[in-house]
């Protein structure tokens, strides 16, 4: 049992004047925007180098989330430890960098004792503190105020609202360096090809489409030669091969053709259960494309041919 008495109180008011404070503090920001955001954002598109994000603290962990969020959205960046960036990694940071110090005081001395090594190396320095006349304000080249009438914490000394206001100065900077370079859907998957944007955008069907032991059946195959095509693969479905034609035979059609014929059904053959023209896409067509196709038709598979030659069946 913890030794701190638990105070009797009604805690979701305790979380709605949280989000109040720190709605607020975000919303004051946009009052604050001047020119110094324009010629950052200016600075960043005009250099070749990266932007490196420091900060100590809380406020490194948000630069390391500010970082992440620019490299992943078309702006190379990294962050750097001040203190790591004292005992070496400042040789990392290239004329062309443009560095961005956060610091809500503006004071923070590992931070601050950089600015020497930045202004000898002709670095842009970005300061990103909640105090416009502290050290680190008054020497960056340009400063972003991302000042709160309040933090959250009813003690008022765990950053709350102002690591919130600065992870939103960040996302902002990201955002419009995003706007500005035109960047699309296409250019976020290149920088996430393991998650399912990166998939959509970037595989090919040929990636992911099975093309190994189709489950082809002949025109005249009796019902069950079909069924058991069906069952040998994990498609769902049987490829039926008609004279240089294509159908194919899905096992809802098999199920249907039970409900319509009964025991009649085993007269019939693949000819008499088919789809004829199924949907088919070409070897280069995107995952997202395929997707796309056979969510406007409401089907979940298609064949892929390599010029007239079937090649594989693409499943969701």
């Amino acid at each position: 049992m913890s030794s701190i008495e638990v105070v009797a109180m009604d805690y979701l008011a305790s979380a709605r004047r949280v989000f109040q404070i720190e709605s607020e503090a975000v919303a004051g920001l946009a009052g604050r925007l001047d020119q110094s955001f324009q010629a950052v954002v200016e600075h960043i598109l005009r250099f070749d180098g990266r932007t490196i994000i420091c900060g100590m603290g809380k406020s490194g962990i948000i630069g390391r989330k500010i970082a992440a969020t620019l490299a992943s959205t078309g702006t190379p960046s990294f962050f750097m430890h001040p203190g790591e960036a004292y005992h070496g990694d400042l040789g990392m940071v290239t004329p062309t960098d443009v560095f961005i110090a956060l610091s809500f005081s503006g004071e923070t001395d590992e931070v601050v004792k950089l600015l020497p090594f930045l202004k000898e190396n002709g670095n842009v320095v970005v300061a990103v503190t909640g105090n416009p006349a502290s050290t680190l304000a008054r020497a960056a080249d340009y400063h972003l105020d991302v000042s709160v009438p309040k933090e959250a914490c009813p003690l008022l000394l765990a950053p709350t609202a102002s690591t919130t206001a600065t992870l939103a100065m960040g996302d902002a900077l990201a955002v419009t360096l995003m706007e500005a370079r035109d960047f699309r859907p296409e250019n976020f998957a290149r920088f996430h090809p393991g998650g399912s944007l990166g998939r959509r955008l970037l595989s090919r069907v040929e990636h992911e489409m099975v093309g190994e032991k189709l489950p082809v059946v002949n025109v005249d195959a009796d019902i069950m030669g079909v069924i058991n095509a069906i069952t040998r693969s994990s498609l769902g479905l049987a490829i039926v091969q008609d004279q240089g034609n294509w159908a194919i035979i899905t096992d809802g059609d098999v199920r249907r053709a039970v409900e319509a014929f009964g025991r009649d059904v085993f007269q019939k053959t693949a000819g008499d259960l088919m789809s004829r023209n199924p949907s088919r896409v070409n070897v280069g067509t995107r995952v997202e494309d395929a997707l796309a196709l056979m969510d406007r038709r409401r089907i979940s598979s298609l064949l892929v041919f390599d010029s007239d030659r079937l090649v594989g069946v693409f499943k969701k």
